[in-house]
């Protein structure tokens, strides 16, 4: 078929031939990152490029992933310090693999950024050149991207120091269970969760994170009630969705408290006039009219 070849095997030669075909734009979404994985984007990348096209990135970032070597912070680092312009990208239930050139080509697959997903597991994908397509793609990506906490070099260094301190109680726990390396690993795993909210909510409160999920999920699926938007928000936002938090005033019990702040949302983004309720259902307001 025209514009779509089928990737079975030894695939990295293909991410290969997308990034050295860059020419402003490469956007890049995978779970797991690690330092093999970046080896072979940099390998690819010529001076040129390297100061040339924009590298954005949207990757997963929780202690789980650091603590058992999935996902690499220093690898990510490795990056900025080759001097590329990278805009990073944390988000907690990320599962697409797309790599992404500018508008010619996307390889969507089922592998990871990583030594296992490039050159030892069996996987499978496929490379799209048909420009359309790679547009929509690219699209959908960057939009999701935007829900997601931006990570700067600053951040992601301090996250970096907070990541090796996870690994190295990680390592320690599982040599010897004893109760102070369980008491270690417990506080630096909640140290490295207590920083990733932090970025999370650098851009503002939660209901601002929320409130630009409520846009992506109309734009995506169209008019929802509020309960059908709760399960969308809470699976792309896990973390701040907290079902063991109440809202507590007086002493009284008024709900989930992640709730009350897509609540905030909706009527914040209704007062903009971006967004209306019709009988139940929330919609875009240009949707409603149409």
């Amino acid at each position: 078929m025209r514009g779509l070849r089928l990737l079975r095997k030894k695939w990295d030669g293909r991410l290969g031939a997308l990034v050295r075909n860059a020419r402003s734009e490469l956007l890049i979404s995978s779970p797991y990152v690690s330092q093999r994985g970046v080896e072979l984007l940099l390998s690819h990348l010529s001076p040129f490029q390297k100061q040339t096209v924009r590298l954005t990135m949207l990757t997963n970032l929780s202690p789980g992933n650091v603590c058992q070597g999935s996902t690499d912070p220093t690898a990510l680092k490795a990056l900025e310090t080759n001097s590329v312009s990278i805009s990073l990208y944390h988000l907690p239930r990320l599962h697409a693999k797309a790599y992404i050139a500018d508008d010619t080509a996307a390889i969507v697959t089922s592998a990871n950024l990583t030594a296992g997903g490039l050159f030892v597991n069996y996987e499978y994908g496929c490379e799209i050149t048909q420009q359309v397509t790679v547009g929509l793609i690219r699209q959908d990506i960057n939009a999701y991207a935007e829900l997601g906490a931006p990570v700067t070099t600053e951040e992601l260094n301090k996250y970096c120091e907070v990541a090796g301190e996870v690994r190295a109680a990680f390592r320690s726990r599982l040599a010897r269970a004893s109760r102070a390396a369980i008491t270690r690993f417990d506080r630096a795993f909640g140290v490295a969760a207590d920083e990733l909210l932090r970025l999370r909510l650098a851009g503002g409160a939660t209901h601002t994170v929320f409130a630009k999920t409520i846009l992506y999920l109309l734009q995506r699926d169209g008019a929802l009630e509020t309960v059908e938007m709760h399960p969308l928000i809470q699976a792309i936002h896990p973390d701040l969705c907290d079902d063991t938090v109440d809202r507590v005033i007086d002493g009284k019990r008024f709900g989930k408290k992640w709730k009350h702040a897509v609540r905030t949302a909706q009527q914040q983004l209704k007062k903009r006039n971006l967004i209306e309720l019709s009988g139940t259902k929330w919609s875009l307001v240009h949707e409603a009219a149409q």
